[in-house]
């Protein structure tokens, strides 16, 4: 929100500077985004007033005027249709500087001499309302100093709200704020009834009062909307970053600025019937002041007469009840709306107003009847006309009521870490607007009516310590308990993602929000969780495997010629159950592209199922356990032949394997692309490191080579070698593996290493033979394998 400090300053007037100013709101909480000067550099202009005109005897469109400049009369040639005698209006001098370092000097035109410039708004910086002249106010003083008339020096600060704090959206509000902070008194406005001197109403019903508990709406008869809003108001709209329209919109406008209640105008002419405040029913439509049209939805409060639609509440007005050029009789309503009733109809239109987006956080239930008599008497100040009686619909039981809160002095210092007085406390709230009452507890604290963000006890204790100030509290150290050490039997999440980055991983962070197109590829035996109100259609659904948000990661810089990836991430996935929606740690990552980075010193290989699996095996070699499995299986997202189920001791661990070509081609992503996906609750069980004496003794080693089935998984026949030898065998490997012509067709060579070692005693050959006698035996029952000639 944009207000401009000279207005501030008309309610509230602390003896500080803008900058501290500044400072001070921020550290209230309500951050301060910007502040700018409410017009460019300029010097040189004054106030003038055209004391007599003349025709230009050379040229039709230009008048010799004869301007006051409070020094002097100067003879200056204009052409702006506007200028008349008697009229006072922004004067450059000669040796003025004006924006643009634009310099007036000494000019003949078409003959005649012109000792300045009379400017238009836009001359000095400001936005033009008319076409022609800046017209400033018959008293404003000839002499002085443009910048100082108008208030240019003034800074114009941009605060950024957080939603609770609605009741900041206003001059007031703000005011409200820095009286508090300065113990200042706020100075607000005379707003008196006006009075009644028309007869003219329109009936209004409420027929949802849930909704709407309280609508009050007037008639003003023979309003002047030709009459300029004056030029105060029509500034003060400038600097909050609103066009001046008309003299009814603008009062409307001005009004939310300054009170933070929205208001509407009707044309009066236009109403069919009575109003009715209630919700849309089906298929109805309503061309909106913007032009769009709305299809509403029978959630959607309008207000409507006899005949049509016309406003949805809370978010805009319809033009075909908008006020004109041609409108004399108006009707201003003014209500309050549930915030609820509000809340997300226009983003749901592809709306957002000033109007929903107080309304949505919550306007003072109390200020309508306020509101209305200060839009009243402005409307009739600046555009004449008489005003009709008040008629006013409220439903008290459905009117929001204050908490009564229990603040007790233990709860703030175990919060604040320091007592504060009980004068400090009652001070404080009371300077905030806040009936209190002492009690044996502490203080029983009933909030304002415009502080609908106070719901409990740590809320009231967040503004003790705002008003105090952050800076004014104690600074300590926190007293932290030991805590035990993470148990060696479980490995930290970061001891993974560390190993992944040791291997050329970069770690990636996904929306848990994925696109439902995507997500259907991914895990097509699950439905996703359908998010009800979706950031947009691409992130529709809860995802229910890291992958979605990993392979449209590689889309992205794929298309940007990135040609080699090594991506993971950690995080949640949400996979829904008949029960409840169960959320499990994963660990997921994938590789594309070449095997290392380019090098002299190798040639250059693409990455294949056994890189990915080599990086998982050392992921899970983390553990130390030694008992992982990867199980050939087939999941929808992988390719068939190329995938396995990652187990330990018959439990499912996770997945690994190569991107099916459907999935990739639908996604539009290479096909060579290699995913996993690990549970973390099982890959961070870890086993107990315990000590183990070295042998001194002499290692044995035997080496064997089976003759065998191709597709024999070679894990398959390391666990039977280890069946079938006892706790002397230290160590299995697979040193070779051939197929070829020294084979036969479909069958392979399976070269294995066996060492044997034991820690008190040399081993006999003896031994060792029957070792090996009863490998080649149990691999010739289990898998038909023979030991190579």
């Amino acid at each position: 929100m944009k207000l401009n400090e000279s207005w501030l300053r008309t309610w509230v007037n602390p003896v500080i500077g803008t900058d501290e100013l500044v400072q001070q709101i921020t550290m209230a909480g309500l951050e301060v985004d910007g502040v700018e000067l409410a017009a460019p550099s300029f010097s040189g202009v004054v106030v003038g007033e055209v004391k007599a005109t003349s025709p230009h005897p050379d040229a039709d469109k230009l008048t010799i005027c004869e301007v006051d400049g409070g020094d002097q009369i100067y003879q200056v040639v204009c052409g702006a249709k506007n200028v008349r005698a008697g009229l006072k209006i922004p004067f450059a001098k000669v040796g003025a500087v004006l924006p643009g370092d634009f310099k007036i000097k000494p000019a003949k035109l078409r003959g005649q001499d012109s000792q300045g410039m009379l400017c238009g708004a836009s001359e000095i910086g400001l936005e033009d309302v008319v076409d022609g002249l800046l017209e400033l106010a018959a008293d404003a003083p000839v002499g002085m100093d443009i910048r100082e008339y108008l208030q240019l020096d003034d800074a114009i600060i941009e605060v950024d709200l957080t939603p609770n704090r609605a009741d900041c959206l206003s001059v007031r509000g703000i005011a409200r704020e820095v009286g508090v902070l300065n113990r200042v008194a706020v100075t607000a406005p005379d707003i008196s009834p006006v009075a009644v001197t028309s007869e003219s109403v329109v009936v209004v019903k409420v027929d949802a009062p849930e909704h709407c508990p309280k609508y009050i709406g007037r008639v003003i008869e023979g309003v002047d909307l030709s009459a300029p809003t004056p030029l105060w108001m029509q500034e003060r709209l400038r600097r909050a970053g609103l066009r001046t329209i008309d003299p009814v919109v603008d009062v409307t406008n001005y009004v939310l600025l300054e009170l933070g209640q929205p208001l509407h105008a009707f044309d009066l002419a236009k109403l069919d019937g009575d109003i009715s405040v209630r919700l849309a029913g089906k298929d109805e439509k309503v061309i909106l002041l913007d032009g769009q049209e709305l299809s509403l939805r029978d959630d959607t409060l309008v207000i409507a007469d006899s005949a049509k639609v016309l406003a949805a509440a809370g978010v805009m007005g319809g033009a075909d009840s908008a006020v004109t050029a041609e409108t004399k009789n108006i009707f201003l309503e003014c209500a309050f709306f549930a915030p609820l009733a509000v809340a997300g109809k226009a983003r749901g239109y592809g709306l957002h107003t000033d109007s929903s987006h107080r309304f949505e956080r919550g306007v003072d239930p109390a200020l309508q009847e306020t509101a209305i008599e200060r839009a009243s008497a402005l409307i009739l100040d600046v555009a004449g006309g008489k005003a009709g009686p008040l008629v006013s619909e409220v439903s008290d039981a459905n009117m929001p009521t204050a908490a009564t809160l229990q603040l007790r002095p233990t709860k703030i210092e175990s919060m604040l870490g320091m007592p504060m007085a009980a004068s400090d406390v009652e001070e404080i709230l009371t300077r905030l607007g806040m009936k209190i009452s002492a009690n044996d507890a502490g203080w029983s604290v009933v909030a304002p009516s415009w502080r609908f963000d106070m719901e409990r006890e740590e809320d009231l204790i967040e503004e003790l310590a705002r008003v105090y100030g952050y800076a004014n509290l104690p600074t300590r150290l926190p007293l932290v308990q030991a805590q035990p050490q993470v148990p060696e039997a479980l490995l930290s999440v970061r001891r993974v993602a560390d190993a992944l980055q040791s291997r050329g991983y970069l770690e990636v962070i996904t929306y848990s929000f994925v696109d439902p197109a995507v997500q259907k590829e991914v895990d097509p035996t699950v439905a996703g969780l359908a998010l009800a109100n979706p950031i947009s259609s691409e992130l529709g659904v809860m995802r229910t495997s890291l992958w979605s948000g990993l392979l449209s990661c590689a889309r992205y810089n794929l298309n940007r010629q990135m040609d080699r990836l090594r991506l993971f991430e950690t995080g949640l996935r949400f996979v829904p159950t008949k029960v409840e929606l169960k959320q499990e740690s994963v660990l997921s990552g994938l590789i594309y592209g070449s095997a290392a980075p380019l090098n002299w010193s190798a040639a250059a290989r693409k990455v294949d199922f056994y890189d990915l699996k080599g990086d998982v095996q050392a992921l899970l070699g983390l553990s130390g356990r030694a008992n992982w499995e990867f199980v050939p299986a087939e999941h929808p997202a992988l390719h068939p032949g190329q995938s396995a189920e990652v187990q330990i001791d018959g439990v499912h661990a996770g997945w690994i394997g190569k991107l099916h070509p459907g999935v990739a081609a639908k996604l539009d992503v290479a096909e060579d692309i290699y995913l996993f996906e690990l549970l973390n609750d099982v890959i961070l069980s870890a086993s107990v490191p315990k000590f183990v004496e070295l042998s001194d003794q002499p290692a044995v080693r035997r080496d064997l080579a089976f003759v065998l089935k191709a597709e024999t998984p070679a894990g398959s026949v390391i666990a039977a070698v280890r069946s079938a030898c006892d706790l002397s065998l230290k160590d299995v490997r697979i040193f070779d593996v051939y197929q070829g012509d020294r084979v036969p067709e479909g069958m392979k060579s399976l070269a294995l290493g066996l060492t044997f070692q034991e820690r008190s005693r040399t081993l006999k050959d003896a031994e060792i033979s029957s070792q090996i006698e009863a490998v080649v035996s149990l691999l010739k029952q289990e898998f038909n394998a023979h030991l190579r000639d």
